[in-house]
């Protein structure tokens, strides 16, 4: 396993991963609160990835030896402890003042990779130069296809092993939770060039694949049929992602997309997910469905905020527990064994699904449901 003497070790303060959630709130104004845990419009799409994970329950094997349980996996040449990433975030710097430098650090000393926002500081480079690990960059795309290039250049420069494009974001959507207490992120009020992400299109897709040859990742996809666009366009990942219900309202949970995506992409490019992970649990069900990797956005940002990059290492590591607990509880020793023989689906929900509702015992501490 990966060292980190630089690391404070916070292993001592947080047992469970719900202990990051209040301690995060202690730390962040009402603003950046609201922004970090809030949706859409009625956030419909964000408590639907919490029931769509919810729904599925275990089909636990027993009398195996597990004495032994492997957590670890590979992805576009990657070597990662578990099969997780951090999720692109926009403005890490609002939770820590290392911003994406100091989420890069506790990534890399724990062993997965970051994917890099383009709208998050310390910049593209900076983030690198912090990041001894494997790093992904994300893009929204400002600029005409020079500009892309010149990013993706510069990406390449830096050492990012692949590049990630969100393809979800062709309108600004409406976050209610800010704009009834009249707050706007800064990069999106400072953002221009809004044009070329709306006119973004399968030919963009095209030409980058034609002329780069790092890997691409299309963030966004929540449909069977662009998911075949995208293999068809040579997309090496295909990430099934509502934009953590951020983007469009009422959309479907993200786990009730992988299936189609799946089916379409039928082997020809990796999948990855997101949507509301929070649980190694979560995180072993999707692996499961066959999702090759899961990228977790708000749980790491809880630790981020509450303890810089030990906290998000401490988030790893406590995840890294749930899910070798969970697959030696199932009956399986390495990721490569699950399958959906270990999954019922359409279990009923126990617990009214909202954005902490995998923690039940921070109620009423943590964001409760409403009505």
């Amino acid at each position: 396993m990966p060292e980190a003497p630089h690391l404070q070790d916070p292993s001592g303060d947080y047992q469970t991963l719900q202990e990051f959630i209040p301690e995060a709130r202690k730390k962040l104004n009402s603003n950046t609160w609201g922004y970090l845990i809030g949706a859409t419009e009625t956030e419909t799409t964000m408590r639907r990835n919490r029931m769509a994970l919810d729904s599925i329950a275990f089909r636990p094997r027993v009398c195996r030896n597990v004495s032994k349980v492997d957590t670890s996996t590979t992805f576009l040449n990657m070597s990662l402890r578990i099969p997780v990433m951090l999720a692109p975030v926009g403005s890490l710097e609002s939770f820590h003042p290392g911003g994406g430098a100091t989420a890069g650090r506790g990534a890399s000393a724990f062993g997965v990779p970051i994917i890099v926002s383009s709208v998050t500081k310390p910049g593209l480079e900076e983030i690198a130069k912090a990041t001894s690990g494997p790093k992904i960059f994300q893009l929204y795309v400002r600029g005409d296809d020079a500009w892309v290039d010149a990013v993706v250049d510069r990406a390449i420069d830096a050492g990012y092993e692949a590049f990630c494009i969100t393809v979800d974001t062709a309108s600004y959507s409406r976050r209610e939770r800010d704009m009834v207490a009249r707050f706007v992120k800064p990069w999106r009020a400072a953002a221009t060039g809004h044009e070329f992400q709306a006119s973004f299109d399968w030919d963009n897709v095209r030409r980058f694949k034609d002329k780069h040859a790092i890997p691409l990742i299309l963030k966004g996809i929540a449909t069977a049929e662009d998911a075949a666009m995208a293999v068809a366009c040579g997309v090496d990942v295909v990430y099934v992602s509502n934009h953590g219900g951020r983007q469009l309202d009422h959309g479907r949970g993200a786990m009730d997309l992988l299936p189609e995506v799946l089916e379409a992409v039928a082997g020809r490019a990796r999948v990855m997910i997101d949507g509301s992970f929070t649980r190694g649990t979560d995180v072993v069900k999707a692996i499961a469905l066959g999702a090759d990797a899961v990228a977790i956005g708000r749980m790491y940002c809880y630790g981020l905020a509450a303890e810089g990059d030990s906290g998000v290492y401490r988030v790893l590591e406590i995840l890294e527990q749930e899910i070798a607990v969970a697959m030696a509880l199932l009956g399986a020793t390495s990721l490569a064994e699950l399958d959906r023989s270990y999954l019922y689906f359409g279990a009923p929900v126990v617990t009214q699904p909202h954005v902490h509702s995998a923690f039940p015992l921070l109620f009423p501490t943590a964001e409760a449901p409403r009505g």
